[in-house]
């Protein structure tokens, strides 16, 4: 079975349950600050987990695409993906675990004939706040799953959320595939992290809500999150060694090869490593150039450019060391427009978004591969410095902290520093470097971690005002600019809005005017906001606006500001227009081929 086939007959499998198959969204949330991306499939979900009504119904199941960025630099194990698709199936207050465990059950050995002898559990041990979770245990008893490959985890392993620190949150339990190798030791358990267990789904039963003070209370409404990884899902099923010899990658990495083979260490920045043989350095560094290509490549088809800021620099960063993996291995000096022709062509008749933004896609990979080789350029200059101040000083070692400056800031390897430092007779401390990245990496965490801590969208009266205004500066540019205007992005914060848009050059100072006059004038009118659920082509019928295709559900919520604006959109909105306040453009720029950005905000004036 391959991975598109697997992929649908997950989603015919949970349609034949009852469950409505919604679209997949884009990886960067819309308007909500607290993520860079969306790293589950329950994250757009979240207001419909709440509590709030959603417009396909109780039950639904989709294929989300996702991005973490929690270890970027260890991609490259064998189940570990930046961006990955998780298979997701939702109750928002309608069955419980009983149909949640058994479907799961159902799905991997009546579907994919994974062998049940093989798949351990694992379940929350409670603790203070909420029991252990004997009902799950009884569950997985009466499916056949023995009490011996049942484990009790605490809540670090076996509890999700709340998302922020307060909000609907509860016990979860995994499935692990026994790989067949062999044991690390007496304590080799689902869970430890020594490669013998691989995780291939969680069913997370969100049934507590935590308060500000600390509690956990029952909620009102249970719900069953569960999420499969597709690649780690083929791995296993497929039986190969590693996400990366699935068909969902073969082609990725057969151009990789292609390339390579073609013009091997021909002009290329880095040379590959001269110890461990060509088999061991592809190992090394072929898993990663493949990953990080994939998923620049979706990052740029969900409207991100290369940056030094939020997903821009994620993007950045994932190609750079795409790049350094790249050269690593041999490849040409420019090589990764052509890889992701391969991702392209892969993944295109899937997620159409990648085959229409093609032209920006490759444009912007291109020119960040330029930028790179530059940036390289001056990090060769920066060595030459360091070794000269070394020969000054009577010194042969190159210190760890100089050996992560250029790495960090020029993206130089340690492996290639020390083979540098090797051929002028000195040495690098690359104890003292991994000391510092091990370090690096830890701030990161911490970093994303603070990111996700909000969790949801933010509702405050603030937001919302600013995401009613994006639907007036919207209508206000296709006003001023023409109907081929059409939303390509968006994220609000508490301060401004950002606004991504079709349109081939930058704004001039009257356009910006005279949409600035349009939106206030609007505002000014004190226009009433309504809502209403409909299917799709019925609003698209009504003249709304709608410009992400498949990636809507049948039914849509539209909401309407006055006689001025219609869009489907998931809201909230302000109910009148009239206390927004004063609408302001800050900045307009260029942010990739045909794409412009407007940052604005409102101004707390009277009119």
């Amino acid at each position: 079975m391959t991975g598109d086939e697997l992929r649908q007959l997950f989603l015919s499998f949970f349609a034949e349950r009852g469950h409505t198959i919604i679209p997949s969204l884009p990886l960067v949330p819309e308007n909500d600050p607290t993520v860079l991306f969306i790293s589950a499939g329950m994250q757009p979900l979240v207001p419909y987990l709440l509590g709030e009504s959603h417009p396909s119904g109780r039950r639904l199941a989709n294929v989300q695409k996702c991005l973490r960025t929690d270890d970027i630099e260890e991609v490259g194990d064998i189940s570990h993906n930046t961006v990955f698709e998780m298979l997701g199936f939702w109750s928002l207050g309608d069955y419980w675990k009983q149909d949640s465990l058994r479907w799961t059950l159902e799905w991997f050995t009546g579907v994919l004939g994974l062998e049940q002898e093989r798949i351990s559990v694992t379940v929350f041990a409670g603790d203070s706040d909420a029991p252990r979770d004997d009902e799950a245990v009884q569950v997985w008893l009466e499916l056949g799953i023995p009490q011996e490959r049942i484990y009790y985890l605490p809540k670090k392993d076996n509890w999700w959320g709340p998302a922020g620190t307060t909000g609907p949150c509860g016990p979860d339990s995994e499935l692990f595939y026994d790989t067949g190798r062999p044991k690390h030791g007496p304590d080799c358990q689902p869970g430890c992290g020594c490669g013998k267990y691989i995780e291939i789904g969680n069913n997370v039963f969100m049934q507590y809500n935590k308060t500000a003070e600390g509690t956990y209370l029952p909620l009102r409404q249970r719900n069953i999150d569960v999420g499969l990884g597709l690649e780690r899902m083929l791995c296993v099923h497929q039986g190969t060694s590693d996400v990366y010899t699935t068909d969902l990658f073969t082609a990725i990495v057969q151009r990789i090869n292609e390339l390579r083979l073609r013009q091997e260490n021909v002009g290329a920045i880095y040379r590959a490593p001269t110890t461990g043989g060509k088999e061991n350095v592809g190992a090394i560094y072929r898993a990663p150039t493949s990953d990080h290509l994939r998923a620049a490549t979706f990052i740029i088809a969900d409207g991100v450019v290369p940056g030094n800021v939020e997903q821009g620099y994620i993007c950045r960063r994932l190609i750079r060391r795409a790049v350094r993996c790249g050269h690593e291995l041999g490849m040409p000096r420019t090589f990764i427009a052509e890889v992701a022709q391969a991702v392209i062509a892969r993944y295109g008749q899937i997620y159409s978004e990648l085959v229409e933004r093609q032209p920006t896609i490759l444009d912007e990979l291109t020119r960040e591969e330029e930028r790179f080789g530059q940036t390289l350029a001056r990090g060769l200059r920066e060595f030459q410095k360091m070794e000269e101040g070394l020969r000054q000083r009577g010194e042969t070692v190159l210190a760890g902290e100089a050996v992560f400056r250029l790495f960090d800031t020029f993206g130089f390897p340690s492996t290639l520093t020390a083979e540098l430092a090797q051929e002028r007779g000195l040495s690098a401390d690359l104890d003292g470097f991994n000391l510092l990245f091990k370090q690096h990496q830890e701030r990161s965490r911490q970093a994303n971690s603070k990111k996700f801590a909000g969790g949801l969208a933010d509702h405050s009266e603030r937001t919302t005002q600013l995401h009613t205004a994006t639907h007036l500066l919207h209508q206000g540019l296709r006003d001023v600019l023409g109907t081929h205007v059409r939303q390509m992005g968006s994220n609000i914060t508490q301060e401004r809005l950002r606004f991504d848009f079709s349109h081939p050059k930058k704004l001039t100072g009257e356009e910006i005017r005279r949409v600035e006059e349009i939106v206030n004038q609007q505002i000014s009118r004190d226009l009433q906001t309504t809502v209403e659920v409909m299917p799709l082509q019925q609003a698209l019928d009504q003249g709304a606006l709608a410009f992400f295709g498949e990636r809507y559900g049948d039914l849509v919520k539209v909401y309407k500001i006055g006689d001025y604006s219609m869009e489907v959109c998931g809201g909230p909105h302000v109910p009148h227009t009239g206390n927004m306040g004063r609408f302001r453009i800050i900045k307009a720029e260029t942010i990739g081929q045909g794409v412009q950005r407007v940052r604005a905000d409102l101004v707390a004036e009277a009119l």
